[in-house]
């Protein structure tokens, strides 16, 4: 179980970090549903990703940092759902990224149940 959980954190983390280079390139305009998010705000979330994304994988090389892992994945997930609602609430026509967004926040709910109650450590 340890293993598929760091798998997943490190996937996780990838898809974060690329994540954010892709906010820094673009603006929240690129994607009409999320069009609400103001400039400064989408890069802010920019930057929390990145950190996110190390707090991920930091505990591979430093364990008392383990206790990141959980709380990253909620944030992370929390994230994912806020785009969701986003979504609904500009009345955006199509759902594939609805999907998207739910699976990924699923994939960060399965770490952080993992983290806390699996295999905390």
């Amino acid at each position: 179980m340890n293993i598929f959980l760091w798998v997943l954190q490190v996937l996780l983390a990838l898809h974060t970090a690329t994540g954010a280079v892709w906010k820094f390139s673009n603006t929240a305009q690129s994607v009409p549903s999320l069009g609400a998010i103001p400039h400064g705000a989408w890069l802010a979330l920019g930057v929390v990703e990145l950190i996110l994304s190390l707090c991920l994988v930091l505990p591979a090389f430093y364990k008392p940092l383990a206790v990141l892992v959980p709380i990253a994945a909620v944030l992370i997930a929390m994230e994912m759902l806020l785009f969701c609602a986003l979504h609904f609430a500009s009345g955006e026509a199509g759902y594939s990224s609805v999907v998207y967004w739910l699976v990924v926040a699923a994939i960060a709910g399965v770490i952080a149940y993992g983290r806390f109650v699996l295999k905390p450590h």
